[in-house]
């Protein structure tokens, strides 16, 4: 009798069973609970301090820094911009930097100084490339002096000899000037010799030889130009003092400025208004320079090119740009080399055509429009360019 009793039983108990309220739930729920990979809850995750991830990145950079500036400037060397600053809840990477210089122990950091007064260590910077940077420019006034006294007296080898004499003495003042102060290079980017050299003998030499070549020569005999050498050699302390101060205004400039695009405002009109004080302090010394040598110095603009031309390419070596000022002045050097070969080539039968261009630029502006377009195109070349390198906060980290 249980058969057909059996299954209303069952089912009676099995319903009476699954009316308790928990067990329907968990009979009826089981399987929508079930882990399912793809119905994993979303945890939002990110660094509760976003810095923290930056200062390990960078910590280097943060223990070696002296001053939050330094920060600032390897931050943008590696990247980093006012933009990007913001998803570290910064303004810009000034204040990022000043956070990051704060939270990281230096080991380069400056001791603190005892009260009392202290000297400048800046006044005695200056004193000591002040007076090397005078040097080849008074080496070469005594050359010239002592030539000018002795004309006439002396014989064509015992001359040489003094000239010998004086060329070495400036080469060793310039040695000597260029080892400190505001003119040093890192060591190993300095080695552009050739090509300084090359444009210094041109502008002495090269004007004449030109001539030469150009009326059929050349003969054997160049006139030599004393003037634009003598000018450019006492230009050395005008430019060292301009690079210092270019340095010094930078590096205030970077102090107070609250943002990149901030400093680089502020630091673009100074570069050009040291670049202008050289050139009238380069114009000035060679117009005083012709004075001592007339009718041998010929125009001024040719030297004055290459005086903007090396000072640029030495501010750029100095703030670690060496690459550009290099190629700048190895184009200069082409071109002035190239001149004379395109002069002589011409002469060769249906070759003509190479001198045209020589021809025409000594038409309009005489032998020594050739150094005013090699040297003037190599200086603005560079002027565009430092104008954007030198107005990072990169360029003056260590300044």
């Amino acid at each position: 009798m249980g058969g057909p009793n059996d299954t209303p039983d069952q089912d009676a108990g099995g319903e009476q069973a699954d009316e308790r309220p928990g067990a329907v739930r968990a009979a009826v729920r089981a399987p929508e609970i079930a882990y399912h990979p793809d119905r994993r809850p979303v945890v939002r995750r990110g660094p509760a301090d976003p810095v923290k991830a930056l200062m390990h990145r960078h910590r280097d950079l943060c223990e070696r820094a002296v001053d939050p500036l330094e920060i600032a400037a390897g931050l943008e060397a590696h990247g980093l911009t006012d933009r990007t600053a913001a998803r570290y809840r910064h303004r810009d990477v000034f204040s990022l930097a000043e956070e990051l210089y704060a939270r990281v122990p230096g080991t380069g950091r400056p001791a603190t100084r005892a009260p009392g007064p202290q000297p400048d260590p800046a006044d005695e910077a200056r004193a000591g490339w002040t007076l090397p940077a005078l040097l080849p420019g008074a080496a070469c006034l005594a050359t010239a002096g002592a030539l000018r006294a002795t004309e006439g007296v002396l014989g064509g080898g015992a001359r040489l000899a003094v000239t010998a004499a004086g060329a070495v003495l400036v080469l060793l003042g310039l040695r000597l000037a260029l080892r400190g102060g505001p003119l040093r290079v890192p060591d190993g980017t300095g080695g552009v010799t050739l090509y300084v050299c090359w444009l210094l003998g041109y502008v002495v030499y090269g004007d004449d030889l030109l001539a030469q070549v150009i009326s059929g020569g050349p003969d054997g005999h160049w006139t030599a130009a004393p003037a634009p050498l003598l000018g450019l050699a006492l230009a050395l302390a005008p430019a060292a003092w301009c690079a210092h101060l270019f340095a010094v205004h930078a590096r205030r400039r970077l102090a107070g400025s609250h943002g990149l695009s901030d400093f680089g405002a502020g630091a673009r009109p100074l570069l050009f208004g040291v670049l202008t004080l050289f050139l009238c302090a380069l114009t000035g010394l060679l117009l005083l320079a012709d004075l001592g040598h007339p009718g041998a110095g010929g125009p001024l603009a040719g030297p004055a090119a290459l005086g903007a031309l090396l000072f640029l390419a030495r501010l750029l070596a100095v703030h670690g740009f060496p690459e550009p000022a290099a190629t700048a002045l190895a184009a200069a050097c082409a071109v002035e080399v190239a001149a004379p070969f395109l002069v002589l080539a011409g002469r060769l039968p249906g070759l003509g055509l190479l001198a045209r261009p020589v021809d025409a630029v000594v038409v309009a502006a005489g032998p020594g429009g050739v150094p005013v377009l090699a040297c003037g195109i190599a200086a603005f070349g560079l002027l565009v360019h430092a104008s954007v390198t030198l107005t990072r906060a990169s360029a003056h980290a260590t300044a």
